[in-house]
């Protein structure tokens, strides 16, 4: 592994600046969504009108009668909605800068289509339900470490998301705001994707690129099997062994690069249970010689950058 440069450090330190404030900004117009109108009131009443507050989900709620009171939280709500909006802007503006500067300082090398997917799930408010936990975790790691581990770690075409059936019905309820399938998200971003006939948990798009969502094995009251939405053509998601244990180890998260400059962030494992469960895969027998070598290699590379470089995260994960 090498270690970024002095200039490519300092651009990573300032884009994330940006990208943070950008994401706090985010939030914060998120609790703004919405708006707010005046009402005339009813027919034995039509000198009254009353304030109403709207929903993006098309809900109303009455706040009061027209008062001095009312028009207070009116003014208010309208000067906070226009500072939110010209800060977004502005912020905007400044990552789309500081993004063209990790282009041409090579902050970055992670597959711009890694960043773009998780750039949509972000958009569209499907993030916290998924994780990564496939081999691109590493470029978490080493974005926080700052460093790009050898390329033989981390060369793959296929990135494995870790879905919360525990939360399927917020999930249900955040896919149907974005009135799309799953399937229809990752297309949103590249068109060509496409579920796989024989192997329905995985998208791959033209370019042999896959998408696999996983889910804990069958515990309690899940479904099996879960399509994620009612489109007959999305995603049926997979069981996979060990799942729970990833589900339950401590959260990861960091701000990625592409090579192309754009930045997302990825939600991952913590990097002991990265660990353990790459040193549990290379000790399969069943499991094909080549991915079993990697798998240790990966483990070996995420060791060495906790004891180096992440000393703070040094801690045991959940088991």
């Amino acid at each position: 592994m090498r270690e970024l440069n002095a200039s490519q450090a300092r651009q990573y330190i300032d884009a994330l600046a940006v990208f943070e404030a950008l994401e706090e900004a985010q939030a914060q117009a998120d609790q703004l969504r919405g708006g707010m109108y005046w009402h005339k009131g009813p027919a034995r009443a039509p000198e009254t009108s009353y304030l109403i507050r709207t929903q993006t989900g098309g809900g109303e709620k009455s706040l009061g009668p027209r008062s001095a009171e009312t028009e207070q939280i009116y003014q208010q709500f309208q000067d906070r909605k226009a500072a939110s909006s010209a800060r977004l802007d502005a912020l905007k503006s400044k990552l789309t800068e500081q993004q063209r500067l990790n282009r041409a300082l090579r902050v970055g090398r992670v597959d711009p289509l890694v960043v773009a997917v998780l750039e949509r799930l972000a958009r569209t408010r499907l993030q916290s339900y998924f994780r990564v936990v496939s081999t691109h975790a590493l470029y978490a790691y080493e974005a926080a470490a700052g460093v790009m581990v050898d390329s033989d770690a981390v060369a793959t075409r296929d990135i494995d998301l870790l879905w919360d059936v525990r939360r399927r019905l917020r999930f249900a309820t955040a896919l149907a705001r974005v009135d799309s399938s799953m399937l229809g998200v990752l297309q949103k971003v590249d068109p060509s994707f496409r579920i796989r006939s024989l192997q329905r948990y995985t998208a791959v798009n033209q370019d042999g690129f896959e998408v696999d969502i996983l889910r804990r094995m069958q515990a309690g009251d899940d479904p099996h099997p879960v399509r994620l939405s009612e489109d007959e053509d999305d995603f049926w998601v997979t069981q996979a062994r060990r799942a729970q244990v990833l589900m339950d180890s401590p959260p990861f998260s960091a701000v990625i690069v592409a090579s192309n400059g754009r930045m997302a962030r990825m939600n991952t494992l913590h990097p002991t249970a990265f660990i353990q469960f790459k040193r549990w895969m290379s000790e399969l027998p069943e499991r094909d010689p080549l991915k079993r070598r990697r798998d240790a290699l990966q483990a070996t590379v995420t060791e060495t950058l906790l004891l180096h470089y992440l000393p703070h995260l040094n801690t045991p994960s959940a088991s």
